[in-house]
């Protein structure tokens, strides 16, 4: 397995596939539709544009393994260091050191970028995610009861959170 940074043209479509059945059959996306191809350029788009990492797990033959990203946390000034990050492994996939290897990698990214906070917001019931956030480091910070309804029932949302280095000298504005 290797980390590489996502290409939309090489990796988008596979991408998709994962986001679209974490939708379909997870609590993992509080969505209900699937996320269609002009949905996902956009989403590439707004990385790039924005300078955002899009890591890539592939095998040795190049095929999509899982994918992770950051984005704001919140869009106000104050918040610049604090980043929310999302992880997603292939349904078959799970399980099997692709998440961990995937968050250790934007963790590391994450660093090199002085980020000083990183969140997840976890489905308080998927408990592979919460282990895994755990064992890297990340500390529950919440829990913000049903505040999503998907698959008939209420969700609860868990935040976690692992706080970095950050930069050296932090500055207002």
């Amino acid at each position: 397995m290797r980390i590489v940074d996502g290409d939309e043209a090489r990796h988008g479509e596979a991408v998709r596939a994962v986001f679209n059945d974490a939708i379909a059959h997870s609590t993992a996306l509080y969505e209900y539709r699937p996320r269609s191809p002009a949905t996902m350029a956009a989403w590439f788009a707004a990385k790039r544009d924005a300078g955002l990492p899009v890591l890539v797990a592939e095998d040795e033959a190049g095929t999509l393994l899982g994918f992770t990203s950051w984005g704001p946390f919140r869009a106000f000034p104050a918040f610049k260091y604090t980043v929310e990050h999302s992880v997603y492994v292939r349904g078959d996939r799970r399980g099997g050191g692709v998440g961990t290897a995937l968050l250790t990698a934007l963790l590391e990214t994450a660093t090199l970028r002085e980020v000083h906070v990183m969140v997840g917001a976890v489905d308080a019931g998927n408990a592979a995610s919460l282990a895994l956030h755990r064992r890297l480091g990340f500390v529950h910070a919440g829990r913000l009861d049903a505040v999503g309804f998907k698959f008939g029932r209420w969700l609860d949302l868990d935040f976690y959170q692992r706080v970095l280095a950050g930069p050296a000298e932090p500055c207002d504005g």
